[in-house]
């Protein structure tokens, strides 16, 4: 009983090789997205407050004047009321 050839075994490791390389990659991925947040200088993360009829957040390192602003309602939303923002 043959339990194996070169062929066989060949297939296998070459079948592995794209398993490694998509581990390393999330790897470092996971590693870049890490030092990206530990290098963001905030203090102040800011908070959502939810209104009748919007949602507002408050504070922040994130320029209110660089946002999307959507006033009115949205049909493509379930609560009807769209976003603003707003800086302390």
């Amino acid at each position: 009983m043959i339990r194996g050839n070169r062929e066989s075994r060949a297939t296998r490791v070459a079948g592995g090789v794209p398993v490694l390389v998509g581990l390393a990659s999330a790897m470092a991925l996971t590693g870049a997205a890490f030092l990206t947040v530990q290098e963001t200088a905030c203090g102040d993360p800011g908070t959502y407050v939810r209104h009748s009829t919007h949602v507002e957040l408050v504070g922040g390192c994130v320029d209110g004047s660089e946002l999307p602003v959507h006033g009115g309602s949205d049909p493509g939303t379930s609560h009807g009321g769209g976003l603003s923002y707003s800086q302390p």
